[in-house]
């Protein structure tokens, strides 16, 4: 009988692709939306049936003057999720108000639920974080987490992001968190 237990072998993350989103993706976002981690993420009406104010995702990924971009995760062909990348001082609707340049901002989802907790999210994330920094300008990234969503802001806290307080984005309750190149390339 030995004295050590066998190791566990640790299933390896999957192999997560990224690729623009176009509207051949909205009935996929659309439904999505209905998922409640996704409804969860994105408010904290409890009697929200759908997420992000049920966007029309045809017209979102259509409107290609408005300067956010969509990607779609997937692993081996199937989307499971989704990220909007913008420079925040620039991006038309204002949300973020009065912001710095030389800063991108971050939203991400995972949308089968049985893709949570599976290593997407931390592989979405590096390789979004790594292309936003291959731009030479770029100096930070900024995410706006609901202030309730704990394992969001715990999981963006691991990457390396760091709290900078709260902030009402409208009727939105979130607690902003900021990376700097710096940060990110000392993890490296």
């Amino acid at each position: 009988m030995s004295l050590y237990a066998p190791q566990r072998q640790a299933t390896p993350p999957p192999t997560v692709t990224l690729r623009p989103a176009t509207v051949a993706d909205a009935a996929i976002l659309a439904a999505w939306d209905l998922e409640p981690h996704v409804i969860a993420c994105s408010s904290d009406d409890p009697l929200a049936e759908v997420a992000f104010d049920g966007t029309d995702w045809s017209d979102e990924l259509s409107n290609s003057a408005y300067e956010l971009t969509y990607v779609i995760a997937e692993v081996e062909g199937q989307p499971v999720g989704v990220m909007a990348v913008c420079d925040p001082h620039t991006e038309p609707s204002h949300y973020w108000g009065e912001i710095e340049p030389n800063l991108r901002a971050i939203d991400i989802w995972i949308g089968p639920p049985e893709w949570l907790g599976r290593g997407v999210g931390t592989a979405m994330m590096t390789q979004m974080i790594d292309r936003c920094f291959g731009e030479p300008g770029v100096e930070a990234i900024v995410i706006d987490p609901l202030a309730s969503n704990t394992a969001a802001i715990r999981f963006y806290q691991r990457l390396g992001f760091v709290s900078e307080g709260r902030r009402m984005f409208d009727e939105d309750d979130c607690l902003v968190h900021r990376l700097t190149r710096g940060d990110w390339e000392a993890r490296r």
